[in-house]
């Protein structure tokens, strides 16, 4: 990361961007997990719920730039919500039972991974914004 930019890029697209990208795979993972199994549960949309906030504050973001800062920060606190949900692999994991619901436990697996590193870019991309906004001072 060159820090001479003005704005924190993963793979050539600001995180506004790339977070709209993550909500849009949440939603899309959501409604494939459910076609695919079958499931009639609600659960199975679990992350599509989720990436809709993803995307609703995203594009809120990149519409309204000066409330990018109150915007990027809810969409990465439905960050941690999806890797704390994803963190119930783990119960599966101590109950012995892991991947007995294999669809289930491959959503949860998803956002767990998916979350890490997704909540891992906007905490770079806001100490990038935070030390952006210092050397500015």
């Amino acid at each position: 990361m060159d820090m001479e930019q003005k704005e924190f890029t993963v793979f050539g697209k600001s995180i506004e961007k790339l977070s709209l990208i993550y909500g849009m795979f949440l939603i899309f993972w959501g409604i494939a997990i459910s076609f695919i199994s079958g499931s009639t549960s609600a659960t199975s949309y679990i992350p599509t719920y989720l990436g809709a906030p993803i995307v609703i504050f995203s594009v809120l973001s990149l519409y309204f730039p000066n409330k990018k800062k109150i915007f990027m920060h809810i969409v990465v606190l439905v960050g941690v919500v999806i890797l704390l949900g994803g963190l119930d692999l783990l119960r599966g994991l101590i109950n012995g039972n892991l991947f007995e619901n294999f669809w289930a436990d491959l959503s949860k697996l998803m956002m767990l991974l998916s979350g890490c590193y997704f909540v891992y870019l906007c905490v770079l991309s806001f100490i990038f914004a935070r030390k952006n906004k210092n050397q500015l001072d």
